[in-house]
This record gives structure tokens, sequence and C-alpha cells, in this order.
């Protein structure tokens, strides 16, 4: 374990040099790029403010005084543990057809009822309105084994919706005390009981069938401005509707396509996450679930030992029938201890181990994100570059036209200017003679369609791409050259302005995520330290709790008389005149024949 915290990339100290493009620092890029488009690079120099995440166990905002709602005044002026408490689950079919568990949360004088599909509705928003942060997450869904097993109590199920409204109350207080995420107006309207998150089903067109697409709060700005790409929006507000024109020149990478130019700071940060997902999801929730199981095995036995000796007491008089039942009692005791143990277990040590899972999932994904920026800015970069080449092979070949042109003018000036023709007259009357005899008949461009009035079914289309077609062939050469001259030139400034959006997406992107990737440490190391202590509280209870219903066992049995043929008590020896070894006492010496013969 010692070497694998020493590749933890996520600690920063003093002595580390982070690579360029993590220490940038984080700024608020505007949408529509400078009038000078050029080439920039995500790793220039800018003077900004540099963004530091939250020291433990301090507040982000605790001198902010500009508060959008009552509920940011309530998250930023508390300072408890648990910010939101959601304080009972309840069984519920209104506006539904079927009845399911709604949580009610009390944050403050407030209270707000939401079900499940709201929690995830509500994260997978903020994962939209923050594709640079570290969204906490919520408990699983149910796996497909899980509901084929209950069936149709899946729902009902006393374990499950007690496990659901611990993680999910572990959820909002952790959305309430990230510095950035609890300023969030759609997470206040979330703890508010007044507003609307779901339309009710009564007020739906009976031709919508998924009831979270017609919220009061999800129907409405921001989380209605989001972009169906996410990649094609700003990092710093995906929401920016005037940067919509200027993204969608940037390329949708894929996750998987490679780098030229890596930063090792995030490269080491995917290396290790994948460790750390690899040995949370492995190892650890493996052996805490063998744990788990082999103490509720053992509790259910002394349940069963108790009951056991507890009816065998009845059975027996006087003090044997006394220890017996208190040996009973003690064993039940052991039950009792071990299901508080078990119970400590679960709740304050294999529940964090799985949300840290789930945290490793939601880093991965963080990082192909920034992933994903990195390539957009290298394509936009390649995409530039050959369309830069294109226009300079264009102008290449135009200039060479008009050298051409220049030297046949030049030829036609210095040559004569009239020749005399044999028959009479000069060859310049002679071709105007001839182009007037003759008739001029320009290219066919083919039948217009326009003109047309008898169609002939299946046709229609043909006839336009042959006009289309004869338009295109008998286009002239250095007019078609201007033109892919000219829309090139406009290509590569839309480019210029996609590769200056890119750069500054980058530059957000990295700095952003590697502060939270550093919030997020600090979170872990404390989280850990206190379920460890949790842990070690756990079991000392459960040893003071046994070792006091024991001592009472104890003291109960020991009031059984002893055994009529109890051994005597252990002679007391004489030392050797010699000074060597004692021997025992010749008259303390145990008669063998006692026992036999009663006395």
């Amino acid at each position: 374990m010692e070497g694998f915290e020493d590749e933890n990339p996520f600690e920063q100290d003093a002595e580390h040099i982070p690579s360029e493009t993590s220490s940038v620092a984080i700024f608020e890029p505007s949408s529509s790029p400078p009038p000078h488009s050029g080439a920039v690079s995500p790793t220039s120099p800018q003077h900004h403010q540099s963004f530091r995440g939250p020291e433990p166990q301090t507040h982000a905002a605790s001198n902010r005084t500009d508060f959008c709602c009552t509920r940011d005044r309530y998250l930023h002026a508390n300072d408890d543990a648990e910010i939101a408490q959601i304080v009972d689950a309840l069984k519920t079919s209104a506006n539904s057809s079927s009845p399911y568990i709604t949580y009610v949360i009390r944050t403050g004088d407030a209270e707000a009822r939401h079900r499940y599909s709201e929690f995830e509705s509500l994260r997978e928003s903020l994962s939209k309105l923050y594709p640079t942060l570290i969204i906490p997450p919520i408990p699983s869904k149910q796996t497909i084994g899980d509901y084929a097993v209950k069936q149709a109590k899946a729902k009902e199920d006393a374990a499950l919706i007690a496990r659901r409204k611990r993680m999910l109350q572990t959820f909002l207080n952790r959305l309430g005390r990230h510095p950035i995420l609890s300023t969030e107006h759609v997470f206040h309207r979330f703890l508010d009981g007044e507003v609307s998150w779901v339309r009710a089903f009564s007020s739906l067109s009976p031709t919508v069938a998924d009831p979270l697409a017609q919220g009061e709060v999800l129907n409405s700005p921001p989380i209605s401005l989001l972009p169906k790409n996410i990649l094609k929006a700003p990092s710093h507000n995906p929401t920016d509707q005037n940067a919509i024109q200027a993204y969608a020149a940037l390329p949708n990478p894929s996750a998987a396509h490679p780098l030229r130019r890596a930063d090792q700071r995030f490269l080491d940060s995917e290396a290790f996450t994948l460790k750390f997902a690899n040995h949370m999801s492995g190892p650890m929730e493996k052996v805490t679930r063998r744990v788990v199981k082999r103490w509720s095995d053992y509790a259910q036995d002394h349940a069963d030992l108790g009951a056991t000796l507890n009816g065998f007491s009845l059975n027996e008089h006087h003090e044997l029938a006394s220890a017996i039942e208190k040996t009973g009692q003690a064993v039940d005791a052991t039950y009792v201890s071990t299901t508080k143990l078990l119970q400590e277990i679960e709740q304050k040590w294999a529940e964090p181990l799985h949300e840290y899972t789930q945290f490793a999932s939601i880093i991965k994904k963080l990082l192909a994100y920034r992933h994903q920026k990195h390539v957009q800015y290298e394509m936009t970069q390649d995409v530039l570059e050959n369309k830069r080449e294109q226009l300079e092979e264009l102008e290449k070949s135009e200039k060479e036209a008009r050298r051409l042109d220049d030297a046949l003018s030049r030829g036609r000036a210095v040559g004569p200017s009239t020749s005399t023709d044999p028959e009479g007259g000069s060859s310049e009357q002679n071709e105007e003679r001839r182009s007037t005899d003759s008739s001029y008949v320009p290219p066919h461009p083919g039948q217009n369609p326009a003109r047309r009035r008898t169609r002939t079914p299946g046709m229609g289309l043909i006839n336009a791409l042959s006009y289309t077609l004869h338009g295109m062939m008998d286009v002239d050469p250095e007019t078609a050259r201007r033109n892919s001259i000219t829309k090139t030139k406009e290509s590569i400034s839309t480019l210029e302005d996609a590769l200056h959006l890119a750069a500054q997406d980058l530059k957000y992107s990295s700095s952003t995520i590697q502060a939270d990737l550093d919030r997020f440490q600090r979170q872990k190391v404390a989280d850990f330290r206190e379920m460890g202590i949790a842990m070690a509280l756990a079991h000392r209870d459960w040893c003071k709790k046994n070792l006091e219903a024991w001592e009472e066992a104890k003291k109960e049995i020991e009031k059984i008389p002893d055994h009529p043929n109890k051994a005597p008590t252990p002679p007391e020896t004489a030392s050797s005149p010699s000074g060597g070894d004692p021997v025992p006492s010749s008259s303390n010496r145990r008669d063998s024949t006692a026992t036999v013969n009663g006395r």
C-alpha cells in the first residue's frame, strides 16, 4: 500500500512541478473569439487569478453576500456537517398509476419530497452543466437479478430504502459542501419544497411518455438550454447560446483517439485512477462483502445458541439453571452487539467504499472528457493546417495562370498588329467576317427543368442532376479556382476562431479538473480517516459490550458449588536441604485411593 500511495498524482506538494497545461489558471473565456484569430497554444501564459480548492472543513463561500435565494443563504450560513437531512421515506402513488417511494428532505425550515428518479435527473443535469467537476454519485440502481429475486417487493425492501436514504443524504450534503456546486440555483430549487421539479401527470398530454421532460425545473433554463453534444459547447458555460455557431466547426472526437502531445500529469492521473478503481472494486469490495457475510453468519449462530441455552436452563435447577441462563443471556448479548457491529460496518465502511468505487468511474469519465477536448484541439490544428496547404496550392495555381496570361498578352502586343490576307483585306477583318457568317452555338447546359411541362414519373431527380452536372462541367476553370480560394479562406478564418475556442476550453478544462482532483484528494483522505476511526470504535464497543456480558455470566457460573470429586488444593512444596529443586511434602501427598474409596 505504501507504493500505491506514493504513486498518487492527485497529491501535490511544493516540490512537485506540474506540467504546463496542468498549471494554467482558471479563467472565464469569452464565447466569441477576439478580432485577430490565430493559432493559440493551450499552454500560452495567461494573467488570471488561479483557482485553489477549498481547505478541509472550511466553506468556500463563507464571506458571500450575494445570495440568490433563501436556500443559498442557508447552505452558506450553516456550518453543520449535515446540511440536508432525509428524515423519512414514504410510499405513495400521487400523480402516478403505480406506487413509489418518495424521500422527505429537510433543509432548515424547508421540506421537499423527491423520488429516486428525480435525484438521478438532478445529478445528470449537474454533470452537463459542470462537465469539468466531480459530481458526487447517488446509490446504484438495483440489478435485474435483484428484481428477479424479489419481484414486486423490490421497491418495498426496507434495507434497500434505508440504504438509499443514507446515500442520498450523503449526496445532498456533498453538493452542499462543494465550493461551486453549492452555489448552483438548480440545486437550491431541488431543495425548495415550493418548486415543482416534475410536473404532475394530470397536467400532461396523453401523448407524453416521459414526465421528466415536462418538469417545471427540468423544462426551464438553464437545463433546457443544454446542447445535445457537450463537446460542442464551452466548458465554462455549456448553456451559452451565442457560442453554438462558433463551436459547430469543432470536430467530435472519440475518447479512444490517441494524442500526439499528451500531458504527462493527466496520463499519471488516468493510470492512478484506473489502479484505484481496480483496487476498490476488486479486493476491497470483495473482502468487505465476505467479512459482512461472515459477521452475519456469526450473529445468526449466536442467536440460535442463545435460544438453545435459555431453553436448556428450564430443565435444570438451582445454581446450574441460573448459570446456564446467564450464559445464554451473554450469548444473546453477543448476538446483539454483533448485529450492531454489522450495521456499523455496512454503513460506515462498506457503503463509503462502494461510493468511492463510483467516484473512480466518475473521475475516469472526467479525464476522458478532458482527453476529448485535447484531441479536439489537435484535430482542429490538423484541419487548419490542411486548409492552409490547400490554399497555398490554389494560390500557386492562380499565380501560375496569371503569369501565363501576362506572357500571352505580352506576346500578342509584340507581334504585328495586322496581317494581309491573300484574298484581300486584313486577317482581323476576315476573322470578323467568319464570326459574323457562322452562327455561334454556346455549350448547351441541358434541358431546364423549369420549362418542362410534361414530366415522366421518376425522371425529375435524374433531369435535375443532369442539369447540375452540365453546369458544373461548363464552369470556367479560372472562376472555379477563384471560388475555391475564397471558400478556403473563409474556412481558414472559421477554423482559426474554432482553434482559439478549443485552446481556451483545453486551458479551462485542464486547470479546473486538476483543481477539483486536488480537492477530491483532500476529501478522500479525510473520509478514509473517518472510516478507519469508525471501524475502530465499532470493534471497541463490540468488545466492551461482550466483556461486560461475559463478566456477569462468569460471576453467576462461579456460584455453582464445587464438584465433590474435585481434586484438593495443590500441596505446598518444601525446599530441598541441599538447596536444589523443591520436593512435595509427604504429609500433603494425594492418596490415589481416596477417589476410588469415595473418601
